[in-house]
């Protein structure tokens, strides 16, 4: 099906595809989002791998929050999902540039 030259370049192709993809994954490893919660009351960011760098809770929030710990934490937890959603959507818009136009299953082979 592929002559020598074809599949040596075939594999050359694939090995380059995958040190971009490392290359852009180690980018979104450092690359942050951020959400927020109860109007900006609750602000979190986070890189594309999901590790939080960073939470802001307002001070009249916790003000409040003393006589209400569970809106506190859910609005916490609101801001950590909404984070973790665009961290998912920069990442796959990221990462399905390299796997667009293969055959279905071709992508996992660059994982």
């Amino acid at each position: 099906m592929f002559g020598k030259a074809g599949l040596g370049g075939l594999m050359k192709q694939a090995q380059q595809m995958q040190e971009n993809m490392k290359k852009a994954q180690a980018k979104l490893a450092e690359t942050e989002v951020s959400a927020e919660a109860g109007n900006g009351l609750v602000k979190v960011t986070m890189t594309c791998n999901h590790v939080l760098r960073k939470l802001e809770i307002d001070e009249n929030l916790i003000k409040e929050a003393v006589d209400d710990k569970e809106m506190l934490e859910d609005l916490i937890l609101a801001a950590i999902n909404n984070a973790g959603e665009k961290a998912e959507e920069t990442t796959n818009k990221t990462m399905g540039a390299f796997t667009q136009g293969l055959p279905a299953g071709m992508g996992d082979f660059f994982k």
